[in-house]
């Protein structure tokens, strides 16, 4: 059988004290970066700032994105695909408000996991990574601290 797969970019977004962003889409149940389907023509970051602007209202700040990696699991909310995830790690400017297909947004503490379904990409790859990456303030930025969701 041929996998079916479908490529997104997702962001680990985090704030000062090491927490990260996460999203529930509306109408699903579990927990996941932003992010999502690149359109024709756009390159993986342009694809993420554009849908992290649609989803929380926030922008992805110049030349903050890091390559983390590219990692393939279960889809969370498509029985029967696969999803091919290139992830980056990216500073965000701006009030963060749930918008578009966004239900909810938390922060969570990677080393303390709250008691929420978290989507098979965020559980066996993201929050593993945010626990043993270190937390790196950008540097165009000083005194940055995260965003609060609302």
């Amino acid at each position: 059988m041929i996998a079916r797969i479908i490529s997104v970019v997702a962001a680990l977004i985090r704030d000062r004290e090491g927490r990260v962003l996460l999203v529930r889409k509306r109408g699903t149940s579990a927990f996941m970066q932003p992010g999502g389907k690149r359109d024709a023509g756009e390159n993986d970051v342009d694809a993420l700032s554009r849908e992290i602007t649609e989803e929380l209202g926030c922008r992805v700040m110049n030349s903050s994105a890091q390559a983390l990696g590219v990692f393939d699991c279960a889809a969370a909310n498509e029985p029967g695909f696969q999803v091919r995830a290139a992830v980056y790690a990216v500073d965000v400017e701006g009030d963060i408000k749930p918008a578009a297909e966004i239900d909810r947004v938390v922060w969570v503490d990677p080393r303390s996991l709250p008691d929420l379904p978290f989507a098979p990409l965020t559980r066996d790859h993201v929050l593993p990574l945010a626990r043993v990456r270190p937390l790196a303030l950008p540097a165009s930025r000083p005194g940055y601290d995260g965003r609060k969701a609302r």
